[in-house]
């Protein structure tokens, strides 16, 4: 399966960084089945970037927990690592809290909106999707193909 990772730079041996903040599933080396939106992660703030192209082959020796749609149990495992709570997963995927649902993942997590609400704000337009590299062996299973250079869009 081909994965794609967007990004300021190419990116031919994946890591995973510890950042300013938590993401989604917590610190890991971030992938999506949609090149679109890898674009939109190269290109983001008006600058060029590259899309890195993986060859992705699953190990089924590996922990991994993966959610098909957003629901109550995706909403509470994002919470709990945006608030810095570890995980022991190699690999997590699922739908993807963009800036626009962050915004609400926080309102909720900041007790400003209840649940019902958060649902009721957090219908996409468009579907999202990203898997999660959380440890070494996670790592191994990407191989680099390629990148492609993709142009900033000036504001």
């Amino acid at each position: 399966m081909e994965l794609y990772h967007g990004s300021r730079e190419i990116v031919e041996f994946p890591e995973i960084r510890k950042a300013v903040y938590n993401k989604d599933f917590y610190f890991g080396f971030y992938c999506t089945i949609y090149q679109e939106q890898a674009e939109r992660w190269a290109a983001r703030f008006g600058k060029d970037g590259y899309i890195n192209i993986y060859e992705y082959t699953p190990d089924n020796s590996l922990k991994f927990l993966k959610f098909d749609v957003m629901t109550d149990e995706w909403l509470d495992f994002i919470v709990d690592c945006r608030l810095g709570k570890p995980h022991s997963y190699d690999i997590v995927e699922g739908p993807m809290a963009n800036d626009t649902i962050f915004n609400f993942v926080q309102s909720f997590i900041d007790g400003k909106i209840s649940r019902a609400a958060f649902w009721e704000l957090a219908k996409f337009n468009r579907p999202t999707h990203q898997i999660s590299f959380h440890t070494i062996l996670a790592l191994d299973t990407l191989t680099f193909q390629r990148s492609e250079k993709i142009h900033g869009r000036k504001k």
